[in-house]
């Protein structure tokens, strides 16, 4: 079982995952509950993509459609900076 003081404070215990179906329904619930309103990708249980994007601390990113990182944030949250990442996914669709 994961917990932390936050989420013990805030009465939310998660069960890890035991497979990728599970994996998702725990992503699924923390995309609603928290209310993040854009795509959000699964990873897999060796965490390749968080080892090959830098994941932790959080961070966000944009890739383009060759898959080249177009945009990469400073480790969040104080990082982020939603309108860089609105430019650059402008830019990258003729949108600006």
């Amino acid at each position: 079982m994961w917990q932390d003081s936050d989420n013990l404070r805030d009465k939310i215990v998660i069960t890890m995952p035991a497979s990728l179906v599970e994996r998702g329904e725990v992503a699924n619930s923390c995309i609603r509950n928290l209310k993040i309103p854009f795509p959000a990708l699964l990873d897999d249980f060796r965490n390749s993509t968080e080892r090959a994007y830098t994941g932790w601390p959080d961070r966000l990113y944009v890739i383009d459609r060759a898959g080249r990182i177009a945009y990469k944030s400073r480790p969040g949250p104080f990082g982020f900076k939603p309108a860089e990442v609105a430019s650059t996914l402008a830019a990258l669709t003729g949108q600006h």
